[in-house]
């Protein structure tokens, strides 16, 4: 394992090569590692026994690697290697994902979910239909669910004759990101224009006398409404854990007993978004007072009366929170809602994300990267380091990605988090299985700011995996850790090489 920098020999370092007048200027656009300095005595013997190649090797990391890290003020490359391979992003996707958004959308832009009436209600019954129209909010939830049917309580409505309906057209159906998942991974979960809680329901299991008790329920933190849409059966068994099957429009689970001990819960997918919505809607409703039809899904708006909304936070806020927390299903529905108000009509990920590919090329200098998702899930996408930096030294870039970028917390050379850590970082990660990346900004105690990728990836282990290992693959743990041990070290030796 490398060896992280102390910040004591790191700050000695960087002091040593920001008061030295040899300095190596930028390569520009070159590829090849910049000269060091023609220094002497500990400081020179520490950097290097971290060179580059030193770095690479130490690491012991299996595949390919895409590195460079650049000026942002002009875009030229200090350092690179393999800096045009094309590799994984993983979810560094999601940094071009909401530069995209933002161009289309605007920072502002609020998704919104509306109660329609196709007729008046006249003395608390409504003589028409009932809609719960999806307006593409990646974050509706169980609370603002309920929201809605205080709402609509509030209109005086108790009795609905017509029938109740269910748009979610505002986006395409999909069933689920990437096929190649397990099915019961959450952050692969279907996607449509109607969605609740990131479209997972929440599986708890109990130990009773005779089994398990186990519970489906779309769950927040004020409410948990049980609902139907999705169902658990224990089966006494040591493995799969989970299998899965989709019977008419429910989700249909088992779960081997052998997996569960005394109790515990997690989070499944729902495939079916637009009808957990519905189910859960009614329940709120129910508890309101009023009585709702079972839902019947439509293609088309009906024309109507907007009786209640819920609207989520600015675009702005959304993306932050993706950017943090990774999260799959709100990248590709604003990168999809970004793509149609570009004037396209994708009806998939992949031709959204080719238009995003074609939108990254003209704004973002990315001449060689290809996306089929907005999130990174996917195994067909492909960035440069190269790539990466260019677009991180766009002004677009510097200005309206770097507010919504993580801080990122380096280590001491024991493993600890070290917040007093000279370089400051802020970024987005991207994990897939023998897959790691690293992308933004370093910033050195002199003030220097520079843009980095780090990308590696192991393509034939990811290969050769089943699609039952890829949730925790043999040997995956060991190479994530080498692979951001290397990250770390890398930043170090560019804040000490360029720290000036």
């Amino acid at each position: 394992m490398i060896n992280a920098f102390s910040r004591r020999a790191f700050l000695t370092s960087l002091a040593a090569f920001s008061a030295s007048s040899s300095l190596a200027a930028p390569l520009g656009r070159s590829l090849r590692p910049v000269a060091r300095p023609n220094l002497s005595g500990p400081e020179a013997t520490a950097l290097r026994s971290q060179s580059l190649e030193a770095l690479l090797k130490q690491s012991k990391l299996s595949g390919g690697f895409s590195l460079a890290v650049a000026d942002p003020s002009n875009g030229k490359i200090l350092e690179g290697r393999n800096a045009n391979a094309l590799l994984p992003p993983a979810s560094v996707t999601k940094a071009v994902t909401a530069l995209y958004a933002l161009a289309h959308l605007g920072a502002n832009h609020r998704f919104r979910t509306r109660v329609i009436a196709t007729a008046p209600i006249q003395n608390g019954v409504l003589n028409g239909d009932l809609i719960l129209a999806g307006g593409g909010d990646p974050t509706l939830d169980t609370d603002q669910l309920a929201q809605l049917a205080k709402a609509l309580k509030a209109t005086g409505l108790r009795e609905v004759r017509g029938r109740f309906l269910i748009y979610a057209g505002t986006l395409p159906y999909l069933p689920h990101i990437d096929d190649s998942q397990p099915d019961h991974v959450g952050y692969n979960p279907a996607i449509s224009g109607l969605s609740l809680n990131f479209n997972r329901v929440h599986f708890e299991w109990k130990r009773a006398q005779s089994g398990w008790g186990v519970t489906m329920d779309a769950r927040s933190d004020r409410y948990r409404p049980a609902v139907t849409v999705a169902k658990m059966k224990v089966v006494r068994r040591q493995a799969p854990t989970y299998t899965y099957a989709q019977k008419g429009t429910q989700d249909h689970w088992t779960v081997a007993s052998a997996a569960l001990g005394k109790g515990g819960s997690r989070w499944l997918p729902v495939r079916r978004p637009d009808l957990y919505a519905a189910e859960t809607f009614r329940t709120l409703a129910r508890a309101h007072g009023i009585v709702l039809p079972k839902e019947k899904t439509v293609t088309r708006l009906p024309a109507g009366t907007t009786l209640a909304s819920v609207q989520s936070a600015p675009l702005r806020d959304i993306l932050r929170a993706m950017m943090k927390y990774s999260t799959n299903l709100t990248a590709e529905m604003v990168g999809l809602a970004a793509s149609q108000a570009a004037g396209g009509n994708p009806k998939s990920l992949k031709a959204s994300a080719r238009m995003m590919t074609d939108w990254a090329d003209k704004h973002l200098a990315m001449d060689a990267a290809r996306f089929v998702d907005h999130s990174g899930l996917g195994d067909g996408s492909r960035v440069s380091a190269q790539d990466m930096v260019a677009a991180l030294s766009t002004p677009l870039a510097q200005r309206h990605l770097s507010p919504l970028m993580k801080q990122i917390t380096l280590r001491d050379a024991r493993g600890k988090p070290d917040k007093k850590h000279p370089l400051q970082v802020i970024a987005k990660t991207g994990t897939l299985n023998f897959t790691s990346a690293l992308a933004g900004y370093v910033t050195t105690p002199a003030g220097q700011h520079m843009a980095f990728a780090i990308f590696s990836a192991d393509n034939k282990r990811r290969s050769q995996l089943k699609k039952s290992e890829r949730e925790r693959p043999e040997g995956g743990r060991s190479w994530n850790k080498r692979a951001k041990t290397l990250q770390q070290a890398l930043l170090e030796r560019w804040g000490g090489l360029y720290g000036r």
